[in-house]
């Protein structure tokens, strides 16, 4: 049974930087593909970026490609997002999810949830 807990959330000036990281436990994290996602208020979840679980693909969002970088430490069972050039349409909560597939997942593969971390970029 796998648990994710998403952290590194917090209120940030335009152009600025922040870290996301997602820890798993009650599972190893390699057999997980991870996904990050977000929602702001009034607006639809939209994907934002994934690593595979074994071979290292990576997917980024149109948005946030070059000022977005995922990672994963298996030995630590944690991904982190690391976030540039924040944006105001940045500001969203992030939520980390986890799919038991090889390469990019879709949608509906994702099994597991966290409970989010709010973002917000504002000067």
């Amino acid at each position: 049974q796998l648990q994710l807990v998403e952290s590194g959330g917090g209120l940030v000036q335009p152009g600025g930087s922040l870290t996301l990281s997602c820890t798993a436990s009650g599972s190893t994290l390699d057999y997980w593909s991870i996904g990050w996602f977000r929602q702001a208020p009034g607006k639809e979840r939209e994907g934002v970026s994934c690593i595979s679980r074994s071979e290292g693909l990576t997917y980024y969002a149109d948005s946030v490609k070059g000022r977005f970088t995922i990672s994963r430490d298996n030995a630590k069972n944690t991904v982190s997002l690391r976030m540039n050039s924040l944006k105001p349409e940045d500001t969203a909560v992030y939520y980390c999810a986890a799919a038991p597939v090889t390469g990019i997942p879709l949608i509906g593969q994702y099994d597991s949830w966290g409970q989010g971390t709010q973002v917000t970029v504002s000067s």
